[in-house]
């Protein structure tokens, strides 16, 4: 590699490099191809801290499924995986799923040549089943199948090697959709309608399951604390107590949403505004609207809206590079 910036050594270029924006990179590597070989290298993502408020829209998921939902979505490795999932779309006159509605697929997103690969399977195709990072693989576990029965089933993926491992299966199951949260190294399952959360902190010993009674909700985790928006009320949940932090009533009417934690804030993204009594129209926004919590007085406060998307939100995962 020349010198990239003449008079500056090549660390202290990097540094340079990693103040621009990650939208303007595709523009940095056309000044030199040692600048190509700059912005594509590992070296530059470890000193990167990217603009707050800005997005950036990734290529189009190469997948050949059709409105592609209920899926789960990660980071881990400096990438960004989906995983499952199926078709959301439906005859109209029929009713029938157009498509598979579980699949076994697997994509992983490179930040760096900012191109999409197709990663090995999954054992078992599952659509609406709860997706984790832990200790570094992904944990997948219950959802359903392509024939819309329930299962207990679990397994682990290594992104390294590219290999996913069976686990021990879930010790109850539920006719609803379940979700996964990891806090203080810990992986909890929760399935809708349910008031048992069922606990993985070591593969080999398998699941717990604990009667902590949690809040149904929308949830996030921040600092590894467990926060839940329940009723238009955001709780702090503790593993069998909880304290209100803040309303969010003014969202009352907002479906749809993502909710997700990114260093001290929660964030709700998108969603759909529901009709008034009188008024039956439906507004899909891309609103962003984030709640700092550890001050005194936690307050709402909107950021930039999205720039491509609007709307119910399908996938949210903070990206770690």
């Amino acid at each position: 590699m020349s010198v990239l910036i003449e008079g500056l050594p090549d660390a202290v270029a990097l540094r340079c490099l990693a103040r621009v924006p990650l939208y303007l990179h595709p523009k940095l590597e056309l000044v030199s191809r040692s600048w190509q070989a700059a912005i594509r290298s590992r070296e530059l993502f470890k000193l990167y801290d990217p603009m707050r408020d800005l997005w950036i829209t990734l290529p189009v998921l190469p997948s050949n499924i059709r409105h592609l939902a209920h899926f789960g979505v990660v980071s881990t490795a400096g990438k960004l995986f989906v995983l499952g999932g199926g078709s959301d779309a439906v005859d109209p006159l029929t009713g029938d799923q157009d498509g598979s509605f579980a699949t076994d697929e697997v994509w992983s997103y490179d930040p760096v040549t900012r191109e999409w690969s197709l990663c090995a399977s999954m054992i078992v195709p599952r659509a609406m089943f709860a997706c984790c990072v832990f200790d570094g693989k992904i944990v997948v576990a219950g959802g359903f199948t392509n024939c819309r029965k329930s299962i207990s089933r679990a397994e682990i993926y290594d992104p390294e090697n590219n290999v996913w491992d069976p686990i021990p299966d879930l010790h109850r199951t539920h006719n609803s959709a379940c979700s996964g949260v990891v806090i203080a190294g810990k992986v909890h399952v929760l399935h809708k309608g349910l008031s048992t959360v069922q606990v993985l902190e070591n593969v080999k010993q398998g699941w717990t399951v604990h009667e902590y009674g949690w809040l149904q909700g929308p949830m996030a985790v921040v600092r590894d604390e467990l926060y839940v928006l329940s009723h238009w009320l955001i709780y702090k949940q503790e593993r069998e107590t909880r304290k209100m932090v803040v309303s969010a009533s003014e969202y009352r009417r907002r479906i749809g949403f993502a909710m997700i934690g990114l260093g001290d804030d929660i964030y709700i993204v998108g969603g759909v505004i529901g009709p008034e009594r009188w008024n039956w129209d439906i507004k899909l926004i891309s609103d962003v609207d984030v709640l700092t919590l550890g001050s005194e007085r936690s307050v709402w406060r909107q950021v930039n809206p999205m720039t491509r998307c609007r709307g119910t939100i399908l996938g949210c995962t903070q990206m770690r590079i």
